[in-house]
């Protein structure tokens, strides 16, 4: 009888890491499983972007911090593209400035690279089905910041936005200028509004100086 645990398909990886050892050992680990195939590798966020592009794993698996370019911009180019992979964030870092913007991104799952190897074929079959992966360390830290509504920092685009918000830019010229759409443009504003606790553009660009949000 068939093992039930493991699929008629082999879930497809493409591991992301600029660390040629760390690759190796994620290779290694995953070629031992008969449930895994990893169908490729790259060494930093554009690389990725195309290697997904082309080969179409179910999983990515992405570092962050990369010399070549970071992950939570590959993570945003990835489903700009509509690429249908799922990413799941496998990284040394657990911070406030790597977990949430990778998560904004699109990312759906976050681990540490120290996690435990089933945890980690756990985390992959879970993301491949859709499901929401987090370690207890960033779940715990995700859940203080929904608790804790105007503390919660605001992601890379939303800062943008904001920037060029103190400037007077309109949202039509703000979505021009980010090669976005105007309802992109105003769920962003719409964030800012609520991690600021404001309800209006005047109030966001203030209250962002009074932070040190903008300088």
């Amino acid at each position: 009888m068939a093992d039930q645990t493991t699929p008629a398909t082999p879930i497809s990886l493409l591991i992301v890491d600029d660390h040629p050892v760390v690759r190796d050992g994620l290779r290694g680990m995953f070629a031992a499983a008969p449930d895994f195939e990893v169908l490729g590798e790259a060494a930093d966020g554009p690389e990725a972007v195309r290697i997904a592009a082309a080969l179409d794993p179910d999983v990515v698996l992405m570092d962050l911090r990369m010399p070549g370019g970071g992950g939570v911009a590959a993570i945003a180019e990835l489903a700009r593209r509509g690429v249908r992979a799922r990413v799941l964030v496998l990284t040394t870092y657990d911070t406030d400035s790597d977990t949430l913007p990778a998560i904004e991104a699109g990312a759906t799952g976050y681990l540490l690279k120290d996690a435990p190897r089933d945890e980690l074929f756990t985390a992959v079959r879970a993301a491949a089905a859709g499901r929401t992966v987090l370690s207890p360390a960033v779940a715990s830290r995700l859940v203080s910041r929904v608790r804790g509504p105007g503390n919660e920092p605001l992601s890379a685009r939303e800062r943008e936005v904001l920037e060029l918000v103190a400037r007077g830019t309109s949202n039509r010229q703000i979505a021009a200028s980010l090669f976005i759409s105007e309802a992109t443009v105003k769920t962003h504003l719409a964030h800012v509004y609520a991690k600021l606790g404001v309800n209006d553009r005047a109030a966001a660009v203030a209250t962002a100086y009074d932070r040190g949000i903008l300088g």
